[in-house]
């Protein structure tokens, strides 16, 4: 059988973008001499990435890609960084035998599944960690900012920032970024694609700036003590992407009331399409305003916040006891209910907060929310499917999608009463295909068979080692996983870990990471004989 994948050509693109991740890791590198800690672990890294680059981009050197090209190239890249991104975790924990010693010997990700687990997370922007919040204090700032930034980089999309910066990749570059840019599609919004890319990217470093301007402004007019330079940088780095990873043990909970309603219209802005504040920045604001996809991201963000906020008000929406699992006290539990019961500010703080951090798939966490009750929650973990807008960082099912159903559903009530009416389903005054409704919804089947499927399997291998999971637990960590959020409920909750999951749960789970960051069929359609065939 003639193989009809040019893999030679889509593996020395890969090979293209591993030689220049030695270029981010640089920053983490300075911020290691800066504090006194080791710069092995960067050395290394880069060493290991250049060689293994340059070597791959040798299999084709004047490489030509088409469709079946770029869903090769696209997938084993986001496999490729992941892989090499976890090594400063494992020479931080290991040294290198005989050169040099480890510096974090106590680490958690000294161990490959949890290093990979990490850095998976990291580059999907899932923000499920597996360091237990005390081992946060282990690392070095180094590390930790190659943690953070490991999220920035895969937010706005590793191939998209290649396809800006990289002249080989203009060719096909549509097709590449079609292929790793979570949505539907993404617009192009300017005659070269590679110009698209970096609009993408210039608004999303604008955006990342200003965060870190604002978050340290606070500190330095007093209203955010623990929001220092180091801080402010990496939580803009993983507001932007909606990663959610924090250097803090309680995520944004360290921080003052001032510091999370500063951070909430970043992640509503990183939760919508970057395209639409591209054109309101070239002289169209209005299209932001009118656009159909963005008023119901926000309509639906607020009306979920507005019955959150009323349930946490009343009481209703809180536990008045520590669910398994948790480490809290009746203390915590009765300071979480004097703080939110009865008064405005902090009620619609934390419920805002919340649900959009887990509605851009964010994952960051104002307050523990495994003190909430099951109302709250399991609109919580509703959310966790809607997911943010199409050409934005976040992940799961997409607002898009559910919109385009609801119009489809509209369309099918009003034809089954009018049968010879033609209404066709319209998006920002444009008619959508009817193989794009299809798409949509086999995506959204698919996605739902796919969390169905992993959630029996994580709940039955958790039994077979002996951890007790619920059915809540076991779905809210796939959700998680799968819709690219992070944190769940009980043991993987915003102040938990996914550390005492199974080995083989971990890998499990770092290829859920895989393919909800991919949407799915990328990475599907590369295992199919037919892709292969002549």
């Amino acid at each position: 059988m003639a193989i009809r994948v040019d893999y030679r050509a889509s593996l020395s693109l890969v090979g293209s973008i591993l030689k220049y991740l030695a270029v981010p890791l640089a920053l983490p590198l300075v911020v290691a001499f800066v504090y006194g800690e080791s710069v092995v672990p960067f050395l290394v890294t880069m060493l290991v990435t250049v060689s293994i680059g340059g070597g791959l981009e040798r299999l084709r050197p004047d490489p030509d890609i088409g469709a079946r090209e770029g869903f090769l190239m696209v997938a084993v890249t986001w496999l490729a960084v992941s892989v090499i991104g976890a090594l400063p975790y494992l020479i931080e924990a290991h040294g290198l035998p005989g050169l040099v010693p480890p510096t974090a010997p106590e680490s958690t990700l000294g161990n490959p599944p949890n290093a990979l687990f990490e850095t998976m997370s990291g580059f999907t922007t899932t923000g499920a960690t597996v360091l237990g919040r005390i081992s946060l204090d282990a690392h070095g700032n180094g590390i930790m900012l190659w943690r953070q930034l490991t999220q920035w980089l895969g937010g706005m999309g590793i191939v998209v920032l290649a396809v800006a910066i990289l002249p080989e990749l203009s060719v096909g570059g549509a097709q590449l970024m079609d292929a790793e840019a979570p949505g539907p599609g993404i617009e192009k919004l300017t005659p070269r694609i590679a110009e698209t890319a970096r609009a993408l990217w210039g608004a999303y470093l604008g955006f990342t700036l200003l965060e870190i301007l604002l978050l340290y402004g606070l500190h330095m007019a007093g209203m955010a003590p623990a929001m220092d330079a180091y801080n402010a940088v990496s939580h803009a780095l993983t507001t932007m992407p909606t990663g959610g990873f924090s250097p803090e043990a309680r995520s944004i909970e360290a921080f003052s009331a001032a510091v999370q309603w500063v951070i909430i219209p970043f992640m509503v802005a990183a939760g919508a399409n970057f395209a639409l504040f591209w054109h309101a920045l070239t002289g169209n604001p209005e299209r932001l305003p009118r656009d159909p996809e963005f008023r119901f991201y926000v309509g639906t963000m607020a009306v979920i916040t507005g019955l959150v906020t009323l349930f946490l008000f009343v009481g209703t929406g809180l536990v008045s006891f520590a669910p398994p699992g948790t480490t809290y006290d009746a203390g915590y539990l009765a300071g979480v209910q004097a703080t939110l019961i009865g008064n405005v500010e902090p009620a619609l703080r934390h419920a805002t907060f919340q649900v959009v951090s887990l509605m851009t798939t964010t994952g960051y966490a104002s307050i523990d929310f495994n003190t909430w009750g099951a109302s709250a929650q399991y609109l919580l973990l509703f959310v966790m499917f809607i997911g943010g807008s199409a050409g934005s960082t976040g992940g799961a099912i997409k607002v898009v999608r559910w919109y385009v159903i609801l119009k489809s559903i509209r369309r099918e009530l009003f034809t089954t009463s009018h049968p010879e009416a033609v209404r066709p389903v319209r998006l920002a005054g444009r008619t959508v295909d009817e193989r794009a409704i299809r798409g949509i919804y086999s995506f959204t089947v698919l996605y739902l068979v796919i969390f169905f499927v992993a959630t029996g399997l994580v709940f039955l291998d958790a039994g077979r080692v002996g951890l007790s999971l619920s059915v809540l637990e076991s779905m809210s960590a796939v959700a998680a996983t799968l819709g690219n959020v992070g944190p769940g409920f009980g043991l993987v909750g915003p102040m938990g870990s996914y550390l005492d999951f199974s080995a083989s749960s971990k890998v499990f789970m770092v290829a859920l990471m895989w393919l909800g960051r991919l949407e799915i069929l990328p990475v599907l359609v590369c295992l199919t004989p037919e892709y292969w065939r002549q």
